[in-house]
């Protein structure tokens, strides 16, 4: 007994079913779109930037003993009147630091603490003196602080 053969059959797409919308559609689309996000999207993003308050900006660099940058050192920030830091941030790669402040005419009081920092390099660090920054404004101030 044979097996008699399964006809293979091939589907073809029908003209109507494949037909793809026009490209001015489309075009109009994309540009009532861009349109809609122009007109919507700006008031938005101004009110949220109107939001935004402002501030100053602390930034500085921790130096080693032979003025090399020192990366990884925990920096804590406060205000000159307060006891305990109100910011703690870590040097990076460069032994660059930044905290943004409220904007104003404050103090504040910056220095290193090197509690559980380990080396290879700097094998008996200890932090430098504490260093006094004064902001007026929305302005950025740079500053260095030294590790012994």
């Amino acid at each position: 007994m044979t097996r008699k053969k399964k006809p293979k059959t091939a589907t073809t797409p029908s003209p109507k079913s494949a037909r793809i919308l026009p490209s001015r559609f489309f075009i109009s689309l994309i540009f009532i779109l861009t349109m809609f996000g122009l007109l919507i999207g700006s008031p938005l993003r101004a009110r949220d930037r109107a939001k935004t308050a402002p501030y100053a900006l602390i930034s500085g660099t921790v130096w080693g003993p032979d003025d090399r940058p020192v990366y990884g050192v925990e920096v804590k920030i406060r205000l000159a009147a307060e006891r305990k830091p109100r910011w703690k941030v870590y040097s990076n790669r460069l032994g660059e630091f930044e905290q943004r402040v409220p904007a104003g005419k404050r103090d504040y009081v910056l220095w290193t603490d090197l509690k559980g920092y380990k080396s290879r390099i700097y094998k008996h660090l200890q932090p430098g003196p504490k260093v006094t920054v004064h902001t007026e404004g929305d302005e950025r101030v740079n500053t260095g602080l030294h590790l012994k």
